[in-house]
């Protein structure tokens, strides 16, 4: 693309190598964090279902409890002997309110153990993770 200036006759360009660094760039930043946003839900958790849910709140420090037992505190592995003390600092921010999520076929025992660990770290309030029922699997006699 050259055009010739009316005056002096010199020839002007445009180079398009920075705008496509720039275009690049963007498109770097804006898949790390979308990837980055989708990390809590990344567990592959059955979650029991409910008829009604309310939206999860980002700022909350979630512990899941996957079928096996495991432990999580916000997508990262931890024991419960040390989820207490990587929970205390995050509850300031919390209000004491923790998420907590665990699979619909997993242990009872160490779900009710992660309670106790939240509560002794200071936790007062738990928001229990849960999946939407569908209108299909409403309506049962239990």
């Amino acid at each position: 693309m050259r055009r010739r200036l009316r005056e002096g006759g010199d020839t002007v360009t445009f180079d398009f190598a920075p705008m496509v660094d720039v275009v690049l760039l963007l498109l770097i930043f804006f898949f790390l964090t979308s990837s980055l946003g989708a990390r809590q839900n990344a567990l592959p958790l059955d979650l029991p279902r409910a008829s009604t849910t309310v939206q999860e709140t980002p700022a909350l420090p979630i512990v899941s409890v996957d079928r096996a037992g495991k432990v999580f505190l916000n997508g990262t592995e931890t024991t419960l002997t040390r989820l207490g003390g990587q929970l205390r600092p995050l509850l300031g921010a919390s209000g004491g309110v923790v998420g907590l999520r665990g699979d619909e076929r997993g242990s009872y025992g160490t779900v009710v153990q992660v309670m106790d660990v939240i509560k002794r770290a200071g936790g007062e309030r738990l928001a229990l993770g849960t999946r939407a029922a569908t209108a299909s699997g409403s309506g049962g006699g239990r």
